[in-house]
Parts: structure tokens; sequence; C-alpha cells
């Protein structure tokens, strides 16, 4: 993985950590957390949603975002669930 790869991965997990926090609780978590969370939603998303959907939404950096705002929102629900019980 390249620097430039490197650079993309933490921008779109951070942009959708962000976007994910402020849709699931009206906040975000700070940057460390947004990149976290929008870096594991990333990794899930494409693990389990992506390969099963094969949407195309035209621009690359579009389709990485879309992704991992879902994977990143789906996170947070478990990770809420988890907190109540």
């Amino acid at each position: 993985m390249g620097g430039e790869s490197l650079l993309v991965f933490l921008v779109v997990g951070i942009i959708a950590g962000w976007l994910a926090g402020l849709i699931m609780s009206g906040g975000g978590f700070g940057l460390i957390g947004d990149l976290v969370v929008g870096v594991v939603g990333a990794f899930l998303s494409g693990w389990l949603i992506r390969p099963h959907l094969n949407i195309d939404l035209g621009n690359m950096w579009v389709n990485d975002i879309v992704f991992a705002l879902i994977g990143a929102i789906i996170l947070i629900f478990v990770l809420r669930l988890f907190k109540r019980a």
C-alpha cells in the first residue's frame, strides 16, 4: 500500500466517521474517534456489504465514502446495542 493510498483511506475514514457521528448522535467523536469509527466502518462495509451489492455511484471517492458511512453507521448502532446491555 502506497503512501497516497493510505492517505486516501484515512481521509475517507475521517469523513465517513464524522458523518456517521452526526447522523447517529448529533455530533462527532473528535478527530481520532471519527477516524477509528470511519476506518473500521469502511473495513466492515468492504468486507460484508460491498461485495454483495455491486453498486457503482460513479466517482471512486463517492463510492468509498458512502460505503464507509454505511459501515460506520452499522458499527455505531451495534456498539450502542452492546452499551445498553
